[in-house]
């Protein structure tokens, strides 16, 4: 069970001036293959079918709370598009055009949301493999995002979901230890021969 709350978003945002270039860019974290939709579809997937209680609550509250950042970043986009016409480029045009000057399902090059930018295998090793190498992606392009970025106020709430990142990034190699010490999933099917300790040399000479 779900529940919205209408009286607070997770950080406080806010713009000095409206920027319609910068809310295309920021479209990228939103909807696009590292962004916000993408990782909170993938973590609450494989958090609703996890077998494992305690990983289950993790997937299912980080996931929630990538949905508080795409809550975040739409507000941020609204804010920046707003009373701003900007035809400058085709991303800006369906901005406007399409969203009415506000966020829609595009990243920051017009292309829009894909299915398959949510990646599951169902095997909790994997998986959980798999979302630290998507926090570090995003965390990334924030990074790009905020040297770009000339609003102290929009440089404060990029901080902030940078931060995010590494946290989640964190709390998933955690989980992951914990996952390992034990013979389950693909480390159960996983035969320890000598091959699987060699390293194969092409780099000659």
């Amino acid at each position: 069970m779900f529940y919205h709350r209408k009286d607070q978003l997770l950080f406080p945002v806010s713009v000095s001036n409206p920027d319609p270039h910068f809310a295309v860019l920021l479209m990228e974290q939103l909807a696009g293959q590292n962004g916000e939709v993408a990782a909170g579809l993938q973590y609450v997937l494989q958090g609703l079918k996890c077998k494992d209680p305690e990983v289950k609550d993790l997937l299912l509250d980080i996931g929630m709370e990538e949905l508080n950042h795409m809550e975040m970043l739409i507000q941020a986009i609204n804010l920046l598009s707003e009373g701003q016409v900007s035809t400058e480029t085709s991303e800006e045009y369906a901005l406007q055009l399409l969203g009415g000057g506000g966020a829609i399902w595009l990243n920051s090059v017009g292309t829009p949301f894909c299915g398959s930018y949510v990646d599951t295998v169902g095997d909790l090793v994997a998986d959980l493999q798999s979302n630290i190498a998507a926090e570090f992606r995003a965390k990334a392009v924030y990074e790009r995002l905020h040297r770009q970025a000339t609003d102290p106020k929009i440089k404060e709430m990029l901080e902030f979901l940078i931060s995010r990142e590494e946290a989640h990034a964190a709390m998933f190699r955690r989980a992951l230890e914990k996952l390992m010490q034990r013979e389950e999933g693909i480390r159960s099917d996983f035969a320890d021969t000598q091959y699987a300790q060699q390293y194969y040399n092409f780099s000659q000479p």
